[in-house]
């Protein structure tokens, strides 16, 4: 810059991070905290500015140059005492993954209030916003971790209060953290800038897929930054949202912590399921820990260790899966048996610790490792009974070792890291599974009862080691200040699936408005073929490289500008060789009696849109995802030059991964396949006129021994399935444009974001009829589709191919009036208005619904409500008293569904996929609304309501020893917040305007009223 310009924001005065946490709930525990910021801004012409962390001792410095631009780097979040010679002394807060501005004028300090001693250590403080950044966002405090209540202690659970994003604990207790419309595998978080992506199971991070467990002990949490969308290049494996965390780490004086959380069934009202059948699943949670750190060497090495249990008993609820009309009573004695409430268990064991060494004033090593162990009953629950239950181990360890490297004009960092992670779930018992459908509805499911699937029992994960660095170049000047920062990453990491067991044949029974017959009319079942694997591994390599240049053209324009590239091999995706009795079979004559003279199979595929070579692998005609350019640019406008009124905005693109779970398919189902054989009915046909259809005989429900000699000999019935050679990954295109006010203590923003996300991999259904159509005519309002038309001599022909695709658009709302000891008092707001649209489910990939994923018509997502808001806040009460309370509001979430009621679409078929929205959950006319639930307060508009509240009471034992106990209220009003649906779509042609409500006796998203104790002990 030519122009020095002075930073004239009002700074607000507050402590280190360690001591609002001690004001949110307790007495003074200093942590440090790791992960980088950037703090910049004018000082004397080639003086030297120094930072020293106030809690660990630690130093940096770095050169201003012939302009007085300076940059430091690195800086690990905390509290600073920064100076730039004689009279320039500051003491200053950084946040994470930030990058503030100070500038120093001789003589003249900052504006501060002096803070109270903390461990004999007088601290003055100023917190410095990160308000010129580009990115959409925003930052979670330890202080908001310390005061609001939460149902999960899962410290993701508090990024909802950033505008955007969702976080959900549905009715088995799973957790679920998604950024606007996409799903939550497109989420990756960043713990220490190291990336904890999931490559093989959905759910984003790696060991979150249907887990009620945190990926990180929340006492080795400090603060956290969420970035929903035009994230800087740095950025990778992503595609929705961005957390980056930091942890903490020991300082110079020991402190510790344990506490114990417990609530049961005595301490929480009846679900609504509950209610309706009159009595109450046992259910209980208990949750304990413990945190400790201190110096090893004063001033230069520290360590930091934490523990985190939680022991589970989850009330869960089983409901029919086809209410209109009423299958339950259709259902046998035994099937009726499982329905209503009942309960899960889970455990949990999270470990974690970390030791820093700085060794000189130029360089930081840091050691850390995370242990993650669990053991659930899962698979409970909606149209899943308990007797389908699994048992699933879910374990993950990564250690992480850095050394960053400081000098006057650059910064280095060097990562190395190991991760190991498995998803091992299995069926909790052995025997025939009996799944119950409803023919009148197209084979609705109502209900599955156990043993549980061969599907459900899988051993799947990933481990390998990565080396990252990244150089940052922080004392350039051309038309303005640059601070450039250039790095690659690369990981060789072995995929590993096995996608079922060898056991638990699943037979079909149809229900119909007479009850439910005696015999089935479909069995599933495993079969292994001789020589091949059932296990599928891939020794994947990664490789990303970028450069991101954070321009400072003036005191007003602010450039952020990167671009990065990724590439990736997939072994068991490229060098996969289609069987050659498979190919053979494609070419095959097509064996229907209705295809021409002469025709073969791939002909009449190819008549249907299908051509079979660009599913057919010879090892060597895939090419890896390597054309992935990421263009990323930002802007930031500073109106007056003083942080007061900023604007801001970007565009960009962003690449995910297609998960190996997906790409898998290939090699495990063949090895050990899938097959679908259909019985006989009275009239001596198949349902459908499916095929293979074969007589029915009692003897095939005494073991597979019985079944397997029907495809001993013979592939009939066999699925192939096949994935497009020339795969995609899935990307999403983002823009922006917003403003950032400073308004006296508040902070305010308002901005648009348009998010379109391309490239979601969906299999649907390969199979064609002879003359290349995919819907047939069965009578006057039914059509057919070709399941019967499977590959010669095999089963059915799933083919994958890229095309999922959702289309956001939001508005995203926020103020926050952060906690400072002088006010006593904190607040937030974030509401999000989203109007989305996708073309599949976001939870689905399987899309056998209609002819294509193309075919398919964009409809309301469910993956977001049209509105949410959510607000959080804390007081400091008289006798040490510390309350703090939530509010969510969002309207119902709409049903992604298939709607068949006589009308013929131009596809071919007689039904159609449609989005639905109920009415809000616990209208008047409900008969099990109670309290508040029945006065109306927004029960026909929201979907989802709930207000929490905590209370904290602290003792002071003196000598820095102290007691806290604190009492949660979660639900205060128990509002219902339903989750199942019932739909009725209309009949004879006329479509039902009403066409989705709540199941009032379903299972519910959130907890009901349920109090929690918590008790602990801080040194």
């Amino acid at each position: 810059m030519k122009k020095q310009y002075r930073l004239r924001k009002r700074l607000l005065t507050s402590l280190i991070s360690a001591a609002v946490a001690t004001s949110a709930a307790g007495p003074t525990i200093s942590w440090a905290q790791t992960a980088d910021a950037t703090l910049r801004g004018k000082a004397a012409a080639n003086s030297e500015v120094t930072a020293k962390n106030t809690a660990t001792g630690a130093v940096r410095r770095t050169k201003a140059a012939d302009d007085g631009s300076y940059a430091l780097v690195g800086l690990p979040p905390g509290t600073y005492q920064v100076d730039a010679g004689p009279g320039t002394e500051r003491t200053v807060t950084l946040a994470v993954a930030s990058t503030s501005t100070l500038d120093f004028e001789a003589g003249a300090p900052a504006p501060s209030t002096t803070a109270p001693t903390l461990e004999g250590i007088s601290v003055t403080a100023a917190s410095l916003a990160d308000v010129k950044t580009s990115e959409v966002g925003g930052t979670v405090s330890l202080h908001q971790i310390q005061t609001v209540p939460q149902i999960s202690r899962n410290f993701l659970e508090f990024a909802d209060t950033v505008p955007g994003m969702a976080f959900t604990v549905d009715a088995s207790g799973h957790t679920s953290l998604r950024g606007g419309a996409q799903n939550n595998n497109s989420t990756n978080v960043y713990i220490d800038g190291v990336g904890q992506k999931s490559y093989v199971k959905e759910g984003g991070v790696s060991g979150q897929f249907s887990s009620q467990g945190n990926p990180f002990p929340q006492l080795a949490i400090g603060e956290y930054k969420v970035i929903t969308s035009n994230y800087k290049a740095e950025y990778d494996q992503i595609s929705g949202a961005a957390v980056t965390a930091e942890t903490k780490s020991g300082t110079n004086e020991f402190h510790g912590e344990i506490f114990g959380t417990y609530t049961g069934d005595k301490y929480r009202k009846e679900t609504p399921a509950e209610e309706a059948a009159g009595k109450q699943a046992p259910s209980k949670e208990e949750q304990y820990g413990f945190a400790i750190g201190g110096p090893i060497i004063q001033d230069q090495m520290h360590f930091f260790l934490s523990y985190e249990a939680k022991r589970f008993t989850t009330p869960v609820t089983v409901v029919p899966g086809v209410t209109d009309p009423p299958t339950a009573s259709l259902l046998p004695a035994s099937a009726q048996g499982e329905l209503g409430p009942t309960n899960k268990t889970f455990d949990e064991d999270l470990y974690f610790g970390k030791i820093d060494w700085e060794f000189s004033d130029r360089d930081r090593i840091e050691l850390s490792a995370k242990v993650r162990r669990e053991d659930s009953i899962d698979n409970v629950g909606s149209t899943t009974a308990p007797s389908a239950a699994i048992d699933t181990l879910n374990d993950d360890t990564r250690i992480d070792a850095r050394w960053q490297h400081s000098a006057d004009n650059w910064f280095n960092e060097l990562l190395i890291t190991h991760e190991k992670a498995f998803n091992d779930p299995s069926a909790q018992s052995l025997g025939n599974g009996a799944i119950y459908t409803y023919g009148p509805k197209q084979d609705a499911l109502i209900l599955s009862t156990g043993p549980a699937s061969p599907l459900s029992t899988q051993h799947k994960g990933q481990e390998g080691p990565s080396i990252g660095d990244n150089l940052t170049f922080n004392n350039l000047n051309w038309y303005g200040d640059h601070v450039v920062k250039v790095g690659f990453k690369y990981k060789d990491v072995k995929l590993t699936a096995a996608d079922a067991a060898l056991n638990n044949p699943q037979f079909y029974y149809n229900v119909t408005d007479a009850g439910t017959e005696a015999t089935p009319w479909k069995v599933f079942f495993p079969a292994a073929a001789p020589g091949l694997s059932p296990t599928s591994e891939s020794k994947n390599k990664q490789f990303g490289t970028y450069i991101q240049d954070d321009w400072a053209v003036n005191e007003h324009l602010t450039l952020n500008l990167g671009v990065r590239w990724d590439y990736e091999e997939s072994p068991a995706y490229l060098d996969y060789v289609t069987p050659a009795n498979v190919v053979a079979a494609l070419n095959a004559p097509n064996p229907d009696p209705h295809a021409p003279a002469g025709q073969t199979y791939a002909q009449a595929l190819a008549l249907g849109g299908v051509n079979i070579n660009d599913y057919i692998s010879n090892g060597h005609n895939r090419s890896a995802q390597k054309n992935e350019w990421q263009p990323r640019l930002g802007f930031s406008y500073d109106l007056n030059g003083d942080e007061q009124h900023v604007i801001f905005g970007g565009a960009g693109r962003a690449y995910d991964r297609d998960l190996f779970d997906y790409l898998q398919v290939e090699q495990t189902k063949q090895a050990l396949s899938e097959f679908t054989y259909y019985f006989q009915g009275a009239n001596g046909a198949c349902r459908n006129n499916s095929t293979p259809c074969i007589a029915w005989d009692p003897k095939y429900l005494n073991g597979l021994e019985n079944l397997s000699p029907l495809v001993a000999a013979s592939n009939v019935g066999k699925e192939v399935d096949a994935i497009n050679n020339n795969l995609k990954a899935p990307y999403s295109d983002q823009f922006s444009i917003g403003m950032r006010n400073k308004l006296g203590d508040w902070n305010t923003s308002a901005a648009y974001a348009r998010i379109n996300s391309k490239d979601g991999l969906a299999f649907t259904l390969g199979n064609r009829y002879p003359n290349g159509d995919f819907w047939a005519s069965c009578g006057a309002t039914c059509t057919s589709q070709p399941w019967g038309n499977g590959v010669p001599g095999f089963g059915n022909f799933i083919i994958a191919n890229n095309g999922i695709e959702t289309k956001t658009n939001q508005v995203l709302l926020s103020a926050d009036k952060p906690y400072t000891l002088d006010s006593g008092w904190s607040a937030t707001f974030a509401y999000t208005y989203t109007d989305a649209k996708q073309n599949r489910d976001i939870g689905e990939h399987y899309s056998f619904d209609e002819e294509t994923i193309h075919q398919y018509p964009f409809i309301l997502s469910n993956a977001a409500a049209r509105h949410r808001f959510v607000a959080t806040g804390s007081i400091d009460g008289p006798w040490g008293l510390l309350f703090g309370g939530k509010l969510t509001l969002a309207t119902p979430i709409p049903h992604n569904d298939l709607a068949c009621y006589g009308i013929l679409y131009p596809t071919g078929s007689y039904c159609t996929p449609i989005a639905g929205t109920p009415s809000g959950g616990g209208t008047v006319n409900d008969p099990h609304a109670t309290g508040a639930q029945s006065l109306g307060f927004g029960n026909k508009i929201f979907g989802y309501r709930a207000v929490d509240f905590q209370m904290t009471k602290n003792f002071d034992l003196t000598a820095g020893y102290s007691l806290y106990v604190r009492f949660d209220v979660l639900n205060v009003f128990n509002f219902h917040n339903y989750s199942d649906y019932i739909t009725n779509y209309g009949a004879n042609g006329v479509a039902n305007p009403y066409p989705v409500s709540f199941n009032s006796i379903g299972n519910i998203t959130g907890v009901p009223r349920t109090f929690k104790f918590t008790a602990g002990f801080r040194f």
